[in-house]
């Protein structure tokens, strides 16, 4: 399998963010990523699809659109749509026509910033997502780098303090998104968590202080969702976008918060009997299983089955775990930066089924499972 490193989420002048896509280019290359998908709301900007080079190095950018109903007060409920080729702003109003006209264009769908409070200081509401009762979407936002802002300002000294010191921001996803994600994959969903920067490149000025909050080229230095494909890019844009998107789609994919150090080569694999499986894929148990993680260094790295910790190393680059039980398996792997222990990796997860489990689809979810008799 081929790493490709993506930042995903960002804004520019066509809604709320500073920049134009040139920029957002420009930044990218020069952070060394490989694929970043430009997110502005309600509108899906045409004609900046493509590859851009510089140095040998080449970046293909994506456009999706950030949907919510501009109607709704506060404005909650933020999707993510990916792959799309048509505007969905025009069904905002019903989350769960969204979801499904997003599907049926062959799209992709993805809840923003699940949990992302009110920040009354600087007069933000919370636009979390609250119609959980819709079925369909591909997975969620496990991590956003700007929602994180809003949990750690309480004042004014936090305000300034973050805003120019950003790399002391990250600590990790918010714990009640990771507790629902747990909660929905414990349901028989596959959710596939991503990681987003939000990035607006917004551009302050308090007084004499001018600033910006935080420049594109920060975000991509931190928190990335690293795909997993057949392939590198292939300069066909049309068969590198399904690529993509495919991997998407199959949760071959982890977050990666690569400020610290460097997530490239991370992986997650199970291997039994019948085959082997990446982050993403389900694998049916027929005997024992075995788990492998191998880390890009030593880190305390977390071996979780459904939401819990069930074995911790601290001293491995490769860590091992037999089981011969089924469940939902994931990594979480944490680092010592600036002072505090922080989120570094969150696989998606592998999915170790019984012998009698089989994936059916059913009304309002092409992801929901069920265990039926074996025939």
């Amino acid at each position: 399998m081929h790493e490709l490193v993506t930042n995903l989420h960002m804004h520019t002048r066509y809604s709320d963010g500073s920049g134009l896509h040139a920029d957002i280019a420009r930044a990218a290359l020069e952070t060394g990523l490989d694929v970043v998908i430009v997110t502005d709301h309600n509108v899906l900007v045409n004609g900046f699809e493509g590859y851009h080079r510089k140095n040998g190095k080449t970046l293909l950018m994506l456009i999706g659109e950030e949907v919510h109903d501009q109607a709704r007060l506060p404005q909650k409920s933020h999707l993510m749509v990916l792959g799309c080729n048509r505007e969905m702003a025009r069904f905002a109003d019903d989350p769960q026509r969204l979801i499904d006209r997003i599907r049926e264009n062959g799209g992709l769908s993805f809840i923003a910033h699940p949990r992302d409070p009110a920040l009354t200081l600087f007069h933000e509401d919370d636009i979390s997502w609250e119609d959980w009762q819709v079925t369909g979407y591909t997975g969620l936002e496990l991590w956003n780098g700007l929602s994180e802002l809003k949990t750690h300002i309480k004042n004014w000294a936090d305000a300034i303090f973050y805003g120019f010191f950003p790399q002391y921001l990250a600590h990790g996803p918010h714990p009640e998104v990771l507790a629902r994600w747990d909660d929905l994959l414990a349901q028989g969903q596959k959710v596939v968590a991503i990681g987003g920067s939000d990035a607006h490149a917004l551009n302050i000025r308090v007084g004499p202080i001018r600033k910006t909050i935080y420049p594109y080229e920060f975000h991509f230095r931190a928190i990335n969702t690293h795909l997993l494909t057949p392939h590198p890019l292939s300069g066909d844009l049309t068969a590198d976008r399904k690529m993509i998107y495919q991997a998407f789609q199959q949760g071959h994919c982890f977050i990666g918060y690569d400020l610290p150090a460097s997530t490239r080569g991370f992986r997650f694999t199970a291997q039994g009997k019948n085959g082997r499986a990446i982050m993403g894929d389900e694998l049916m148990m027929d005997s024992a299983i075995t788990l492998q993680i191998k880390l890009p260094l030593k880190s305390e790295c977390n071996l979780l089955k459904d939401g819990k910790v069930i074995k911790t190393w601290t001293t491995h680059e490769v860590c091992t775990h037999i089981t011969r039980e089924p469940g939902v398996y994931r990594v979480e792997c944490y680092l010592n930066y600036l002072g505090k222990r922080r989120g570094w990796i969150f696989s998606n997860p592998i999915y170790l089924r019984p012998p009698r489990w089989r994936t059916v689809p059913f009304k309002g979810s092409q992801w929901s499972q069920t265990t039926l008799p074996a025939f």
